[in-house]
């Protein structure tokens, strides 16, 4: 079946960077766009980031947009988060998420990882 497993996650200051990787498998990884989402506690779940499956194409919520960037190995079946300029409210867990189809719909994915969570401290 499908599996996603990130990693990169952790502690860092405010300004900081960190770098989220999602291995991905069970799929054909290439065909599929490929979602960043992210839920601080006690909050509900929020889109950060998509990536349609060629790589060409790339979206990022204003709240991250400058400040991340996603990509994407479709030979080695992985997608990055790079987080730079870390603020205190991207702390989350961070959840990579595939597509149901190849290119950009909102929240349109059907499976999710189980997360790495990235706390950003003041």
């Amino acid at each position: 079946g499908v599996r996603l497993e990130e990693s990169g996650g952790g502690s860092t200051q405010a300004g900081g960077s960190l770098r989220l990787s999602c291995a991905a498998s069970g799929f054909t990884f290439s065909i599929y766009a490929m979602y960043w989402v992210r839920q601080a506690p006690g909050k509900g779940l929020e889109w950060v980031s998509t990536i349609n499956s060629g790589g060409g194409s790339l979206y990022y919520a204003d709240s991250v947009k400058g400040r991340f960037t996603i990509s994407r190995d479709n030979a080695k079946n992985t997608l990055y988060l790079q987080l730079n300029s870390l603020k205190s409210e991207d702390t989350a867990m961070y959840f990579c998420a595939k597509g149901r189809h190849s290119t950009y719909i909102p929240y349109d994915y059907n499976y999710r990882g189980q997360g790495t969570q990235v706390t950003v401290s003041s």
